[in-house]
């Protein structure tokens, strides 16, 4: 978020605008009042408490960090403050303090409007998460390497008779089709000839026109029939050597005069 004071001062035209000047003091007088209260608020939670080594007054020097005069600096969460679940010590974790017999999160007296951020913890577990990935990429890369068949080294060039019966399987492999009964049943499809078919739908197309319904069926199968002149006929209109106007659910067909041309 950009400050009324530091925007001032970026844009020399704001400096001179009374509103934004005021509300630059103002802000200013508001961090001083919270560091004022920061100041005033932890003088008051640290005055019923003492250094455990030589007992002197302590002051807080930094995030969750308190001092003495004597050199001696610790957190007061930990050292001072118990969960009010179990009455147990706290331990701090990623982001906040937690009772270390039930791991209920407890709020820290000893913060302001801070949060808590252990750099130590999130340190270890981001060295705990690399070592965990690093002992899977190495598990992943053993595996792979175990199941690796071995060197095939070739003194010699192979000879398919020496596998026995290798050569009379892929002889069986490949004559199977022979086995297949002459009364199978089995019967070849009729291929599409687009070149049939332009001569056909040619030779029955007059020269005013015929709807697509009234061009002779050259295949028996009805619906096959009907696909392939269609098809023929895309093909046909694409070489400009008719037109297609749709009609309802019919299709008129035309032939173009520049036919000979095309």
């Amino acid at each position: 978020m950009i400050r009324i004071d530091d925007l001032a001062l970026k844009d020399e035209r704001l400096v001179h605008r009374p509103l934004v000047g005021a509300m630059a003091r103002v802000q200013g007088h508001m961090t001083d009042f919270k560091e004022c209260a920061r100041a005033y608020y932890f003088e008051v939670v640290l005055s019923p408490h003492q250094c455990p080594g030589c007992g002197g007054r302590l002051r807080m020097t930094g995030l969750s960090q308190c001092s003495c005069a004597c050199g001696r600096a610790f957190d007061p969460t930990l050292e001072f403050q118990r969960s009010p679940c179990c009455g147990a010590k706290l331990v701090r974790q990623t982001y906040h303090y937690a009772c270390s017999r039930c791991h209920e999160v407890v709020p820290s007296h000893f913060l302001f409007d801070e949060r808590v951020f252990d750099k130590e913890y999130f340190r270890e577990m981001m060295q705990e998460h690399r070592r965990r990935a690093r002992q899977e990429r190495e598990e992943i890369k053993r595996f792979l390497t175990e199941s690796r068949s071995g060197t095939l080294l070739l003194t010699e060039e192979p000879h398919l008779e020496l596998l026995d019966g290798f050569v009379q399987d892929l002889d069986a492999f490949i004559q199977i089709h022979q086995d297949i009964p002459d009364d199978s049943g089995f019967e070849a499809k009729s291929t599409f000839s687009m070149d049939r078919y332009r001569s056909h739908i040619l030779s029955c197309l007059p020269t005013e026109g015929v709807r697509f319904s009234d061009i002779a069926q050259v295949d028996e199968d009805i619906r096959r029939d009907k696909a392939w002149r269609f098809i023929t006929l895309v093909f046909m209109q694409n070489d400009r050597v008719v037109d297609l106007v749709q009609e309802g659910d019919n299709i008129w067909v035309q032939r173009l005069q520049n036919e000979a041309h095309a």
